[in-house]
């Protein structure tokens, strides 16, 4: 049985009486094991498994749950258990009601409210730009889940920018329009899915037990609906130092009163630690311990052996710190499926992810995108790609997306036509077009291909004033050309001019960098990804947006310094993006992502004031202490941290070690 593999305090725990329990499950104390050990407690005395509930945060979390407990129970009798996390089993619920629901992904309800919002006008009530739809939806999400009983109003007008106040009517009027919009269809989203089963519960069966896993990472919607179940007893488990989803909506306080809120509270703590060495314990538990306590608690080490303290490492930029980690990495015993570098920020990940490619270690990233799927390094390549391989359509179809009106078909057209002009050479077709081929309409074999059928010249006549000799090319005289997309032919012709008088990899870094049509580019992703949900452009977000950029931008040439020849540099790059889809490797993660896992060996890296903790997305300093806590805690065997004194582009900007590394007593 499960109870006999566990120690004295989870075995306090488990066998607990029934009531309003919290346990202090701390990181590696093993509270899995616990709610196992209690589930399979209840279903010995006798209490009935469909009589259990288990919400989770994560259905992973549930299975293996369930699984664990299929060693010692009949399958028939742990699928009887309602376990899941709180929108699958609101669903199950919902149904067993036979509730003819509807449930809808939010970008099919996004459309829904866009639907009703552009019935209204908001040009009389003040000169302010109203919030987009999307934006309002979003707003409204977070009330549901935030919200203590407070109007939509009141919330909007407490979190909100005052500029936005004279709409609220509308935006209320807006909702409940939708609301009853969505009755009508009976559409739900995963809120309305625990308002729905809130709303509900009269006829719902009692439980004899709740267990809420993760419990500080609820919010304040998922609070009230543990609270109308009907149950005899409450297990909760989770650990406030690793309470990291304010942003989310999650409300530490939630389970900070759960003593206050439930006068036969009892709280049970685990302190054995079973993953990491008693170093890195003492290194997290005295940083932590500047965060207010909100129970008592304190780790116990139950590993032996002889563990290295945890190490901190300083390095004179960013650069050289990516590149001594990898080296760190490349020397390692340890394999690579069992080292994480966690960042606090999703830029530190481009800079190690090179860096370890360039070595040839393979690399997992969760919780973030690759650095060779960002757009910009993708049209980089591109135009890489495209003056080593003229062959690349690929490659020039990609480039010609960023033209308005230009789609596949057309892209297509327009390479195999220049190609066809340079005699099977993309390059000489733009450089030395043969001007003895003919561009003639030609006629399309199968219909459903649509191939060139729209092409028609146009009659000796030049329809641009371009600045260079390129205004005379015959690829200008095809009628669907237009002058946008002359002007873009015109900058990859010059591309590929002074790219062909290039002696080395940084050379024609800096010709692709400087580029007008690739800079185009970069100006249009910048610009995107500096608007915010309310659909204006955030001035902050545009400088955080254009720095990330040109950050990346920077890594490639940095690295085209390392590899003169130009076909060696295009191998690394093309060879590291291919790899990207790895199964296996070092494992990039940021905090949040890393939460719950644990590896032999963990860097920390960027641990700098203002990046870790960031003093820009950060909520308060408690929650980014706690981030630092679930960083370090992921660490068995061994522990890095680092950051470095400068920028590798800046040279003037200086960083402090961050505020934690001083409270871990590794810096003064």
């Amino acid at each position: 049985m499960p109870l006999s593999r566990l120690n004295e305090e989870q075995l306090k725990a488990a066998t607990a009486e029934y009531g309003h329990n919290l346990i202090i499950a701390s990181a590696g104390t093993g509270k899995t094991s616990t709610i196992v050990a209690r589930i399979a407690y209840l279903l010995k005395n006798g209490v009935k498994a469909d009589e259990i509930m288990l919400l989770t945060f994560t259905n992973k979390a549930s299975k293996e749950m369930i699984t664990r407990l299929n060693k010692y129970f009949d399958k028939s009798i742990t699928k009887e258990i309602l376990a899941g996390t709180f929108h699958s089993v609101a669903y199950k619920l919902l149904r067993n009601k036979n509730h003819n629901i509807s449930l809808k992904q939010s970008s099919e309800l996004k459309s829904l409210l866009k639907s009703i919002y552009e019935k209204r006008s908001f040009a009389h009530i003040s000169d302010s730009k109203p919030y987009t739809a999307s934006y309002l939806y979003d707003i409204y999400s977070l009330f549901q889940n935030k919200s203590n009983n407070e109007s939509f109003e009141e919330f909007f007008i407490d979190n909100y920018s005052e500029d936005q106040v004279p709409f609220i009517k509308i935006y209320a009027d807006i909702l409940k329009e939708y609301e009853e919009e969505k009755k009508r269809f009976d559409y739900v989203d995963f809120n309305d899915l625990l308002i729905r089963l809130k709303e509900n519960l009269k006829d719902e069966r009692e439980f004899s037990e709740i267990l809420v896993d993760e419990y500080q990472d609820t919010n304040s919607l998922q609070a009230s609906l543990i609270s109308s179940f009907k149950s005899k007893s409450l297990f909760c488990v989770g650990d406030y130092d690793q309470s990291i989803y304010a942003f989310n909506g999650a409300d530490i306080s939630i389970i900070g009163n759960f003593k206050d809120k439930f006068k036969d509270a009892k709280i049970y703590t685990l302190n054995k630690n079973y993953r990491s060495s008693a170093q890195i314990l003492k290194l997290a538990n005295k940083v932590i311990s500047n965060n207010e306590r909100l129970y008592p608690k304190k780790l116990i080490v139950t590993r032996e052996g002889n563990f290295k303290e945890p190490a901190l490492l300083v390095y004179d930029n960013l650069y050289e710190q990516y590149q001594n980690i990898a080296q760190i990495i490349l020397h390692s015993q340890v394999r690579h499926e069992d080292i994480a570098i966690i960042f606090r920020n999703n830029s530190s990940a481009d800079g190690i992810e090179l860096a370890l490619r360039e070595l040839g270690i393979s690399a997992v990233r969760k919780g973030t995108w690759s650095f060779f799927e960002s757009l910009e390094v993708k049209a980089f390549c591109a135009m890489l790609s495209l003056f080593i391989n003229p062959k690349d359509l690929m490659a020039f179809m990609h480039l010609l997306e960023y033209t308005k009106g230009v789609g596949a078909a057309f892209s297509k057209e327009l390479f195999d036509n220049i190609t066809k002009l340079g005699n099977e050479n993309l390059i000489k077709g733009f450089l030395e077009p043969d001007l003895n081929i003919k561009l003639e309409k030609t006629k399309r074999i199968d219909y459903s291909l649509g191939l060139f059928d729209d092409l028609e010249l146009m009659q000796d006549k030049q329809k641009f004033e371009l600045s260079s000799e390129f205004n005379e090319h015959p690829i200008l005289k095809l009628s669907k050309v237009d002058e946008q997309v002359a002007k873009v032919l015109e900058q990859l012709y010059l591309y590929f001019k002074d790219a062909k008088k290039c002696k080395n990899s940084y050379e024609l870094s800096q010709k692709i960098s400087s580029n007008l049509f690739f800079q185009k580019i970069c100006e249009m992703l910048i610009y995107k990804r500096s608007m915010n949900k309310a659909g204006q452009v955030d001035y902050f977000k545009k400088e955080e947006a254009s720095k990330r950029l040109y950050e990346k931008i920077d890594m490639l040439k940095n690295y085209a310094l390392q590899y003169e020849k130009i076909d060696m540099y295009y191998n690394f790059l093309n060879l590291a993006s291919s790899e990207i889809n790895s199964a296996k490797g070092v494992n990039l993660l940021t905090v949040h992502a890393s939460k719950g896992l644990e590896f032999e060996l963990v860097f920390v890296v960027d641990l700098a004031q203002d990046r870790f903790p960031n003093k820009k997305i950060m909520s308060n300093i408690e929650e980014e202490r706690r981030l630092f806590y679930v960083a370090t805690t992921r660490a068995k065997d061994l522990l890095y941290l680092s950051y470095a004194k400068r920028d590798s582009k800046d040279k003037k900007q200086e960083y402090k070690p961050s505020c934690f590394l001083i409270e871990a007593g590794l810096c003064e």
